[in-house]
C-alpha cells in the first residue's frame, strides 16, 4: 500500500482534518505503543499500520 492511499483512507475514516490529528496523537499497542506517524517513521509497512488502525477503530470489513 502506498502512503497516498494510506492517508485517503485514514482521511475516509476519520475526516481530514483529524486523520492527521489522530495519527500523531493516538498511541496502539498493537504497533508497539507508537503512533500511526511513530510507526511509519520507523518503517512498518503502510498496509501494517493500516490493518492496526483498522482494528482500533472497528472499521467495517468493507474498508480493510
Amino acid at each position: 500500500m502506498r502512503l497516498t492511499e494510506f492517508w485517503s483512507r485514514m482521511e475516509a475514516a476519520l475526516g481530514d482534518g483529524y486523520a492527521r490529528y489522530w495519527a500523531s496523537a493516538h498511541v496502539l499497542g498493537e504497533l508497539g505503543d507508537r503512533t500511526v506517524e511513530e510507526a511509519l517513521g520507523a518503517g512498518v509497512p503502510a498496509k501494517d499500520v493500516w490493518r492496526a488502525v483498522w482494528r482500533e477503530l472497528d472499521l467495517p470489513a468493507k474498508e480493510r
